[in-house]
């Protein structure tokens, strides 16, 4: 029988590593996240043309802080002309995406960085902690899916989730990895494939960002989450107790303001993730 994976007393994620300070998603992000002691690392993933999961949020080379090989600004009409999916790796990594900064987020440092590998940001991040005798980090990783882009920015989710279970089945044991998605249809092809034993048990972690409660949201999804992951504004201490009932943890996002952290707290989530990991210090 397979063990349950485990998780920290108190989970602080860094949000794309750590946006508010460094360039998203990024491995100097991952690097700066991990100096602040995260307990993990959540990120996006996304797929590129020839197949590799790429580290990024946006299906596209988001203009707000994207430019271009020639070193001209991506603008906001040529954006989603530039589709992750339709683009071989190579040619992704050209673009630079920390070297403008992002103006929603002023404390973030500008450097030149690109959008990195899944492998790449899992070895980096494994690498630094033991070079620091850190202890092991987890990852939480989102695929960014939905259902109107199937086929058009993303693949179908049964291989979507294939493509992702390869890199990890060969890089990190089962207990450290968290699998989100806002993507029923990716959780429920997860789920599936854990209980027909072709991939490890994971934990398998909701997003939510809408009105319907943990009652319909878990209803849709047709089966228990290790973990619920609203936003933490829509959140109310009543569904919190609730879903402990269901014996499901629960992590909101995005939370930035050291107030929310420390009352979300308080309320007994069980962990957050945040933008800037350095405010929710000695919580």
């Amino acid at each position: 029988m397979a063990t349950l994976p485990t998780a920290p007393s108190f989970d602080v994620q860094g949000h794309r590593g750590c946006r508010g300070l460094m360039p998203e998603n990024t491995v100097p992000a991952f690097k700066r996240a991990l100096d602040e002691n995260v307990t993990t690392l959540e990120m996006d993933v996304v797929i590129s043309r020839d197949r590799q999961v790429v580290v990024s949020h946006d299906p596209y080379m988001n203009a707000d802080f994207s430019t271009d090989p020639a070193g001209n600004p991506v603008d906001k009409k040529s954006q989603k002309e530039l589709v992750l999916f339709q683009m071989d790796y190579t040619d992704i990594k050209r673009y630079d995406v920390g070297v403008r900064g992002n103006s929603a987020f002023p404390e973030q440092q500008k450097l030149s960085t690109y959008k990195p590998l899944l492998t790449e940001v899992i070895a980096a991040a494994e690498a630094y902690q033991k070079e620091r005798n850190r202890p092991p980090v987890s990852y939480n990783i989102e695929l960014k899916s939905e259902p109107s882009e199937y086929n058009k920015s993303q693949p179908e989710p049964a291989l979507f989730c294939d493509l992702v279970q390869a890199i990890l089945r060969d890089q990190l044991p089962a207990g450290r990895i968290t699998i989100q998605s806002f993507d029923f249809a990716i959780l429920q092809q997860w789920k599936k494939q854990i209980d027909a034993g072709k991939y490890p048990t994971v934990r398998l972690s909701a997003l939510v960002s809408n009105l319907r409660g943990p009652e319909k949201n878990l209803d849709e999804l047709g089966f228990k989450p290790d973990i619920y992951s609203p936003y933490h504004k829509l959140m109310t201490r009543k569904q919190l107790d609730y879903l402990h009932e269901q014996h499901i943890q629960v992590i909101p996002w995005t939370v930035n303001q050291r107030s929310d952290m420390e009352r979300l707290k308080r309320w007994g989530v069980d962990g957050l993730i945040t933008d800037y990991p350095d405010r929710a210090k000695d919580l």
